[in-house]
């Protein structure tokens, strides 16, 4: 049986990530109790958690020529994504992450992009005999949005399924919300993207429609603990996530979005992709990184038959 096709064009970053009991206040330090350096970055961990899903992953990207991009390439190749379209870029240096985690995993972010903001048209065109290949093509926004457009036109040209995680948030030409079969963004980037605030579930029909009747054609929005809210042209509603304890919650967006890339690929409908994709992040957020802490498929088939038994 053919292995589905995702690509993800995105990025990939080294996580420098300090624990602590509760997030330092402005001009305040605190002591963090453990420190950890790990591969992140939203492109690459979308991309090894497709992988670990049982899907064939090509990443596109840059990183730094330096000691940092030597690591990030090694990891990805370690967990089975194909880095070959991955190009070394000498002008600046790979992207990093530093992360505060406190004690009930809440995180907070900080990002210096480097190479990141040199992926171009030139990389998406580099990598146009995989995008033809390709059964999902998945994004973000931490990358140029004028290469994110074009990889999404490109794409959408070769009858790829496109998935945009519009994270960070920022505003989006027009145009481009026809090609986009499913948007995920969280509930604040839903917010920013339509500019409509989420007071109650009223709110996220409201969110719906603005995006339908832009184009796209699934938008699911992702409401943490309570699971995720999708709304097409046939469905509105929400699909429960599975309560589990909570250690770290970096990546769980990035788990979620591979979850639902795979599932989507095997031809599950949006509703079963979307449990899917929810049995991924609650895994995930069970234990710390945001690569370490990514569930194999075994993992997730197991879990969700202990789901179904009960």
């Amino acid at each position: 049986m053919r292995k589905p096709v995702i690509v993800v064009i995105g990025t990939l970053h080294m996580d420098f990530t300090v624990f602590v009991d509760r997030v330092p206040q402005l001009g305040e330090t605190v002591l963090g109790w453990n420190f950890k350096m790990s591969s992140g970055g939203k492109g690459a961990n979308q991309a090894v958690a497709s992988s670990l899903l049982g899907a064939k992953t090509y990443i596109v990207s840059r990183v730094g020529d330096d000691y940092i991009g030597d690591l990030l390439l090694k990891n990805a190749l370690s967990r089975g994504v194909n880095v070959d379209y991955v190009l070394k870029d000498s002008s600046s240096h790979s992207g990093v992450a530093l992360i505060i985690v406190d004690s009930k995993g809440n995180n907070i972010i900080a990002v210096a992009s480097g190479v990141d903001k040199n992926v171009s048209r030139k990389d998406i065109d580099r990598a146009e005999d995989i995008l033809k290949e390709a059964d999902i093509v998945l994004l973000q926004l931490e990358i140029p949005l004028k290469t994110v457009v074009y990889a999404i036109e490109k794409a959408s040209r070769y009858g790829c399924k496109v998935i945009l995680n519009p994270a960070p948030a920022t505003s989006l030409p027009p145009k481009i919300y026809s090609e986009i079969d499913v948007l995920t963004p969280n509930i604040r980037e839903a917010e920013r993207l339509s500019n409509i605030s989420i007071r109650g579930d009223k709110d996220l029909e409201k969110i719906g429609k603005y995006f339908l009747n832009l184009g796209v054609k699934n938008i699911i929005i992702t409401l943490g603990s309570r699971g995720a809210y999708i709304y097409n042209k046939n469905i509105g509603k929400i699909i429960p996530t599975i309560d589990v304890r909570v250690v770290d919650t970096t990546g769980a967006g990035d788990a979620f979005n591979a979850g639902l890339a795979v599932a989507l690929s095997e031809g599950k409908n949006i509703e079963n992709a979307v449990f899917f994709a929810n049995c991924v992040a609650s895994l995930k957020v069970t234990k710390m990184g945001a690569q370490a802490g990514l569930p194999t498929r075994e993992e997730v088939e197991r879990f969700i038959k202990r789901i179904r038994s009960k």
